[in-house]
């Protein structure tokens, strides 16, 4: 049941609220779900969902900071108090009439470049050579850049710039350039085959390309295949013969009129705008271009922004070592800085020591990594060179994209007991590559932004196998898998539908795509299995997509492979839907063994018998496959689409199989 309530709100300054959320299997008391919390009040504060709400108590700027606090069911709690970061002030809602550009550098109530000196304004960092832009020169350059693109290249409003690159401080003036002059940015992994470039051209309509040297003639037969001239592909850095850069277009901006800031056109808000084309393939298919407008973006740094904890006098950082082009990177790492007047500090290439030096070398308190990287942290020989300096900086750890085992947050706990932990949420995007590359952060892209955070109340391991409450202004329910009209209760598992001012409009040109993923009461189908708990907290059990059916009975993959995760013989493992003429599917496990431990009858049984004994019995594995590497993407999910694949080959080399033949006879 999706309910809407307002839950013992104690303001001065209400007229800031337009609504609270609360879902609840009944009313505002007893068995209270979750809430979100209006951003439009107030974004000086980290704001906590919840329940309940208490305390416009701290003041900052010239409004109030509103704090809310969780009490666990019922409309009674405290308050509770957190720093907020410096030079914030009341913002009373978010904006609908400004585009992204104006928000961030034309706005006297949002732009950090006509809020504060120069001396005194954020900037994008090239962790390796230190160089620097400050968002003065970020705009100078941006807007020079749009000048140059406008006036001889013929960028019109609507066009689409496609960036295929790594990260570097160059990638976001690209990105503001095009936003000034009305066109739309879409990123895409510089690692793209011709074939796969193509493809992406083609589904993002794109007029101009940016890349990189490397990958520049896999661009050239790309542009070539969609007809794009070779004339409207430029490089962000570096040289290559035959092609111009984008330091090249500044200089020539210098002597082109300066056109004016693109505007929202008439009769429409930044709701109806597109800003942002990004890549995901949903659930199946080839990659879909998703619709992100000027008011995502916007909305969602709001949300994040209530949620962040800036020690007083300290300047926001964040280490920007996930892609530019996952939809992360493009809010964590080239918005929001913007918003937060904070250092963005771009790792240009992936090496653990690269990113272990530059947390210390730039004193980054707060990381958010992919599931795989945190599995080196924990595992990695190397970490111990930094190990002292990372405990005394470090004080919190982020992460999405895909679960962590339990195994894994007992490790890092263990290893950084100081520190605090959060996940966040999105809906489960697919990565839009089957490769797997020592580079853990590389492709992947999310259909939406961030659904679900930890707020500081639950920056603890104790909630990381959960990915917190929803964020503000952001309303979901559970639906039945087996009948989709019905609406499940806290602690029942179903499908999680999401609504809020973060969701994607749709999939670009793609309407049956758009209509299966996004209904007409304005839902997101995130394709995720999961449930609330009593306190709101999100628990995702698995997608849809890859729920084994024993018998009529649901079955999670995550669920074994977390068991079998802690089990001291296994470092890795995949779990998939094995056909099963009796009970339509039985669950079959590839495992990948600790080092040392040899694939045997003997060990294979050991597993089987582990997980009789702690799962019910349509939960049981019939079949153990031990492999040398389970695939994933790089930013740590499981490519079962891979494995299923593989494991219907004919003829293919198996691993040491054991199977579960006293349980097959019994069928």
């Amino acid at each position: 049941m999706l309910a809407l309530a307002f839950a013992g709100l104690v303001a001065q300054t209400t007229a800031h609220l337009n609504q609270v959320t609360v879902y609840s299997g009944g009313g505002c008391t007893g068995n209270s779900v979750f809430a979100s919390t209006d951003v439009s009040a107030n974004y000086c504060f980290e704001g906590l969902g919840g329940a309940s709400f208490g305390g416009f108590g701290s003041t900052c700027g010239q409004g109030g900071g509103f704090v809310t606090t969780w009490s666990g069911g019922n409309c009674e709690g405290s308050s509770q108090t957190f720093s907020f970061p410096e030079g914030c002030q009341t913002i009373p809602f978010v904006p609908t009439n400004l585009t992204i550009w104006e928000w961030a550098f034309e706005s006297p109530e949002y732009s950090p470049v006509i809020r504060y000196p120069k001396e005194k304004l954020g900037s994008y960092i090239n962790a390796i050579t230190k160089e620097r832009l400050d968002f003065a020169d970020v705009k100078l350059k941006a807007t020079l850049l749009s000048a140059a693109l406008v006036n001889e290249y013929g960028l019109q409003p609507g066009d689409t710039v496609s960036l295929f690159s790594t990260n570097t401080i160059w990638y976001p003036v690209v990105m503001w350039a095009t936003l000034r002059a009305g066109a739309c940015v879409n990123g895409a992994s510089p690692a793209y085959n011709v074939e796969e470039m193509t493809h992406a051209l083609q589904t993002a309509g794109t007029k101009f390309v940016l890349t990189l040297p490397n990958a520049i003639e896999a661009a050239r037969a790309a542009c070539a295949a969609v007809g794009i001239p070779e004339r409207n592909i430029f490089l962000l850095e570096g040289e290559h013969a035959g092609f111009t850069s984008i330091q090249d277009l500044i200089e020539l901006g210098k002597y082109c009129t300066e056109p004016a800031v693109h505007p929202l056109p008439a009769g429409k808000t930044n709701r109806d705008v597109c800003a942002f084309l990004n890549f995901s393939s949903g659930t199946t298919g080839l990659p879909k271009a998703v619709i992100l407008s000027h008011h995502n973006i916007i909305a969602q740094c709001h949300q994040l922004r209530q949620l962040q904890v800036v020690p007083p006098g300290e300047r926001y950082k964040i280490l920007a070592v996930m892609p530019l082009f996952h939809i992360t990177g493009l809010v964590r790492f080239c918005n929001y800085p913007v918003f937060m007047n904070g250092d963005s500090i771009m790792l240009p290439s992936f090496t653990m020591d690269s990113m272990l030096k530059a947390i210390v070398e730039f004193n980054v308190p707060e990381l958010i990594l992919v599931p795989p990287i945190l599995i080196r942290m924990v595992r990695d020989p190397i970490v111990d060179k930094y190990l002292p300096d990372l405990q005394r900086i470090v004080k919190r750890w982020s992460s999405g994209s895909a679960p962590i085992a339990p195994e894994i947050i007992q490790l890092l706990r263990k290893r950084f007991p100081d520190t605090g932990f959060r996940q966040g949420y999105g809906g489960t995007g697919k990565s839009l590559s089957l490769s797997v590359e020592e580079d853990e952060a590389n492709n992947c892209a999310e259909s939406t932004a961030c659904i679900s955070c930890h707020p500081p109340t639950h920056y603890d391991y104790k909630y990381a196998s959960t990915t917190g409450l929803l964020v503000a202004n952001t309303v979901a329910k559970v639906l039945d898998l087996n009948d989709p009209t019905k609406e499940l209760g806290p602690n029942e598992t179903g499908e999680i539908l999401a609504k809020g001012p973060q969701i994607a409009l749709g999939y670009l040109n793609n309407p049956k795509a758009s209509a299966e993923t996004f209904d007409k009461d304005g839902f997101f189908h995130t394709g995720d299995v999961g449930h609330f708990d009593d306190e709101g907290l999100i628990h995702i059990e698995d997608r849809i997509k890859e729920m084994i059916k024993v018998k009529g009975q649901q079955v999670a993959p995550a669920e074994l492979e977390d068991l079998l995760l802690g089990h001291d013989l296994v470092e890795d493992c995949a779990v998939l839907g094995l056909q099963d003429m009796y009970a339509g599917e039985r669950p079959k496990a590839y495992v990948v063994l600790k080092q040392g431990v040899k694939p045997s009858e003997e060990v294979g049984r050991k597993l089987l018998a582990f997980v009789k004994e702690r799962k019910v019995r349509y939960k049981w594995i019939q079949e153990i496959e031990f492999a040398e590497v389970v695939p994933k993407t790089p930013t740590g999910k499981t490519l079962r689409r891979v494995l299923k694949a593989k494991d219907r080959e004919e003829g293919r080399k198996r691993g040491v199989v054991v199977v579960d033949e006293r349980e097959k006879a019994k069928l």
